[in-house]
Parts: structure tokens; C-alpha cells; sequence
């Protein structure tokens, strides 16, 4: 209720409710609070019991989300995805599947890979265990950013997940042995639509922490074409 404003501190570094409140008034508080500061880059959602933090990367539409862990002598217990919280970040996003993969040894890189129409993918990324550079590539043709790329280093120390949005071709190295890696997608693998950009494109310029001689790749992805080299499969939509 709002007679409970009073009662309320806000910590501006945090965005987060302080003080005797009840749960229903602090949750809904918060989503009011993290509407009301949206444009700011960076936003911190409280979904029930964990807080969820989700910024905008260089190309805002890529976001790095980073649930809280609470650790206790058991060992701990995270929320690591709450649709909510996706949704009030704009993140309307229903996923369909979820990825695993294990990757033996450090160097091992996986992509760049996408799926075109009608079957194009979003992925929200993570390591749960072990450690990656993660890569997010902008293949909408006529966006501001097409050809860019941002990239953010997901481990299961930091706890950090990627969103990257259908419209990217998205790829990893590993940075660590035995690195394993979760992900949930936005629709079913379909070999019909499967895509890739040569990984070490040199247009891209992206700085993988491995060089080619040494990075442990597939066949197929050795072999993937420039993106120069290939037709448009997006449109930037503005």
C-alpha cells in the first residue's frame, strides 16, 4: 500500500528496497522502482526471494543477467531464470529447449552459429561449470551495429548468462578444461536452418583468447563461410 512508503528506504546504488515492509509491497515496489529507472542501462528486478541483475551490453539488445546465489553451509540455491524478470527487461522470449554441451579442454571453440527463418533462435546462455568467452554477433542486415560484436566471459564462479536475441550468430571458447555449458533456446533445432559465420572471420575482428593454430574446433565449423561471403538471413527492424 502506498501508507507504506514511509516506512521505506531506497538504496539509489542498488535499487533495492531497505526496511520493514511487507514482501508484497516490496516486490511490487521494486518493479515500479526498475520500470521507473529503465533507460538507464542497468536494472536490478527482485523476483521473489532473489534479485536478478540485467544490463545492456554495447548492443543493447544482447543483456547480460546475473542472478544472485544465496550460500549458506549447505552450499547455496539460485534462481537462474525467471520469465518476470525477462519480461519487465523486455525479453519477451518463450523458450522450447534446453542445450548442454561439455567441452574436455580449454581452447575448444563452438560457433558461430544461427538458425534463419522461420526457425530463428534466441539463446540465453550460461556455464554451468567451468568458464567461457561468449560471443554475440549482429548479422541484422541494415542495423547500425551489423558486423559488430560484444562479448562477456560467463563462468560458473561469476554466474553471469548471456540473452542473445534471434538476428546474432553466436559462439564460445572455453576457457577453462571440463567447461560446461547450459542454454535455452526460443525453437527446435532445425538442420534445414542451421547457419554459421567463420569463428576467426577476420573482419570481425574479434579477440578469441586462443589463436587458430591452437583452437580445438569441428570440421564443419573450420569451414564456415565469411560473412561477407553470405546472403543476408535478417533485416533490422529498427
Amino acid at each position: 500500500m502506498l501508507t507504506n512508503r514511509s516506512f521505506m528506504r531506497i538504496d539509489a546504488t542498488r535499487y533495492r528496497i531497505i526496511g520493514p515492509v511487507n514482501r508484497t509491497v516490496a516486490f511490487a515496489t521494486t518493479r515500479l522502482l526498475c520500470h521507473q529507472i529503465r533507460g538507464i542501462g542497468e536494472i536490478c528486478f527482485e523476483t521473489g526471494a532473489a534479485l536478478m541483475k540485467i544490463a545492456n551490453l554495447a548492443i543493447a539488445d544482447v543483456k547480460l543477467i546475473t542472478p544472485t546465489i544465496h550460500r549458506d553451509a549447505r552450499g547455496f540455491f539460485s534462481e537462474t531464470y525467471s520469465q518476470k524478470a525477462l519480461a519487465d527487461a523486455g525479453i519477451a522470449a518463450v523458450f522450447v529447449q534446453d542445450n548442454h554441451s561439455l567441452s574436455r579442454h580449454k581452447g575448444v571453440v563452438r560457433g558461430l552459429h544461427f538458425q534463419i527463418a522461420p526457425r530463428a533462435q534466441g539463446k540465453l546462455v550460461r556455464a554451468a561449470r567451468g568458464a567461457i568467452l561468449d560471443v554475440a554477433v549482429d548479422i541484422r542486415f541494415g542495423s547500425p551495429t551489423y558486423g559488430q560484436h560484444v562479448t562477456a566471459v560467463l563462468s560458473a564462479e561469476n554466474w553471469a548468462q548471456l540473452w542473445v536475441p534471434a538476428g546474432f550468430a553466436h559462439g564460445f571458447c572455453t576457457l577453462e578444461d571440463d567447461t560446461e555449458v547450459q542454454y535455452k533456446v526460443t525453437d527446435y533445432y532445425a538442420p534445414e536452418c542451421d547457419r554459421g559465420i567463420l569463428w576467426n572471420d577476420p573482419e570481425l575482428g574479434i579477440a578469441w583468447p586462443v589463436q587458430a593454430e591452437q583452437a580445438v574446433l569441428s570440421d564443419k565449423d573450420r569451414k564456415q563461410p565469411r560473412l561477407a561471403d553470405m546472403p543476408a538471413a535478417f533485416a533490422y527492424d529498427g
